[in-house]
């Protein structure tokens, strides 16, 4: 009895950290594409890997930042941005993995 409630509470808290963390992710996509991920999750086709290239783009940028020691490099930005592609990647179903 007392197993089974660590172990509930154990996957509450797991369950709970992994929502946090969709929750960052959705609010540093938006923060820096200004796209709201779960929209663009549930595109479909032409328009999925449009978002893609975008963020590819966006990446890019900011990895130049980052190359330059620009002031405005954020690399919790530069992180989201690699998550959230690598989501759009997989929603697509690997297309659009050609460029990195």
């Amino acid at each position: 009895m007392m197993f089974e409630l660590r172990r509930e509470a154990a996957a509450h808290g797991e369950r709970r950290a992994a929502r946090e963390r969709q929750a960052a992710r959705a609010v540093a996509f938006r923060l820096a594409t200004g796209l709201d991920l779960d929209a663009v999750l549930a595109l479909s086709g032409a328009e999925i890997l449009r978002a893609i290239l975008r963020v590819e783009r966006l990446l890019e940028r900011e990895r130049q930042r980052g190359w330059a020691r620009h002031w405005s490099y954020d690399l919790n930005r530069h992180i989201a941005l690699s998550e959230a592609l690598g989501e759009l990647r997989l929603a697509a179903g690997g297309a659009g993995a050609a460029r990195t």
